[in-house]
């Protein structure tokens, strides 16, 4: 049976002049159906949750209806959405809050880890037969979720600077005291009772704030990860679901005729092989599960491919993957591609590819004369870009 899949998307809201983050998803949300659009933490930003489905061309049609929707509504306001781990500003004034008790509580607890949450993800959710299987998937699938980060990363810019990192998102993410690769559990009873051990200790409060990169859902039949950037385009994240439901598959055959396979333990690497997944991206090594040694990241691509092209094609997915999968090798992350607009233009021609990518050709900005220059914070001007730390 095919596996039933799902996606959330987190969109940053902007002036479409500036290209500021600006606190009115209040004002995008309204009127839209209030199960598929959603808010978050900081009233920048909003989340779109698509329908369950089983195949990738379906997915891929409500996406872009959603993405469509949302952009359709900000344009009305004079704002615009970005499906991206960051964009390249700041807010004006800082960041506000969404009014709601768990909100409050977290900015209070946190401090300024919940007040920078100024970055977007990309959650993809894959149907399961039951908790404990979710549970013992972990282990098998954990390795290969950092190469999953690095297709998806788009997110080189902090406050009008070049980070160096093509996912700065992971950065500010992994602040969050239950951030980062999961361990390895033999069972649903084990996995819970660590939670349960976390929300006693103080450090959370809920079951939600459990933010590994993996985990079986709170609250539906799915294994969700959670380790990757939003996409500023929808086939990225699309291709992206077809290989982590091509894992679960592959994981749940395994779990099938060997119900507790052998685990290396030693996890620790993970912390580093995701590390550097969101330095490198695309455009340099990662690290190969097998070996655990750097690999350039077209091989662990390649590699991960192979490995689960009888999963891909089972579920009829492999054409669509392997061809989207080889474009983001030729054309590189969208972190560098972002970095090249950067280089020919500047950051508002960044923010301005980023909202073309996101909403289709119809929702690209193209002032007929060169975008607003503002001075920012630092006295740069909006379309410089400098190094963090120059």
């Amino acid at each position: 049976m095919t596996v039933r899949i799902g996606v959330e998307e987190e969109f940053h809201v902007l002036d479409v002049e500036t290209g500021e983050p600006v606190p009115r998803a209040g004002s995008v949300l309204h009127g839209l159906p209030e199960k598929r659009y959603t808010t978050e933490l900081l009233q920048c930003a909003v989340e779109t949750n698509s329908d369950v489905h089983t195949t990738l061309d379906g997915l891929l049609a409500d996406l872009n209806r959603s993405r469509g929707d949302l952009r359709d509504a900000a344009a009305r306001h004079g704002l615009a959405v970005v499906a991206a781990g960051t964009v390249p500003f700041l807010p004006e004034g800082g960041p506000s809050v969404t009014p709601s008790s768990r909100y409050r509580h977290m900015v209070s607890e946190y401090g300024q880890v919940a007040q920078e949450q100024l970055i977007c993800g990309l959650h993809v959710h894959a149907e399961v037969p039951d908790r404990d299987t979710a549970v013992r998937m972990m282990c098998l699938i954990a390795p290969w979720i950092p190469a999953l980060l690095a297709l998806s990363a788009s997110s080189p810019f902090w406050n009008a600077a070049d980070t160096g990192y093509a996912s700065w998102r992971t950065m500010v993410w992994q602040r969050w005291p239950t951030a980062g690769p999961v361990g390895c559990y033999p069972d649903a009873a084990a996995y819970d009772a660590a939670v349960t051990e976390l929300i006693d200790s103080g450090v959370v409060s809920d079951p939600g704030m459990i933010y590994y990169d993996l985990r079986p859902s709170d609250h539906q039949p799915t294994l969700e990860l959670r380790v990757c950037d939003a996409c500023p385009e929808a086939e990225t994240a699309v291709m992206i679901t077809g290989l982590f439901r091509a894992m679960v598959t592959w994981a749940e055959a395994r779990l099938a005729n060997e119900p507790r396979p052998r685990c290396r333990g030693r996890h620790e690497w993970l912390r580093a092989a995701t590390w550097r997944a969101a330095r490198s991206g695309l455009e340099g090594d990662l690290i190969d599960p097998v070996s655990r040694r750097p690999a350039p990241a077209a091989r662990v691509i390649r590699t991960m491919l192979t490995r689960l092209r009888p999963e891909l094609e089972a579920c009829g997915d492999w054409e669509t993957v392997s061809e989207l999968a080889e474009r983001a090798l030729a054309n590189g992350s969208a972190a560098h591609r972002i970095r090249q607009v950067a280089a020919r233009d500047d950051l508002l021609a960044c923010v301005d590819e980023m909202v073309g990518l996101t909403g289709g050709a119809e929702g690209r900005r193209r002032p007929p004369t060169p975008p607003l220059m503002s001075v920012v914070r630092s006295g740069l001007k909006r379309g410089d870009v400098e190094p963090i730390g120059g």
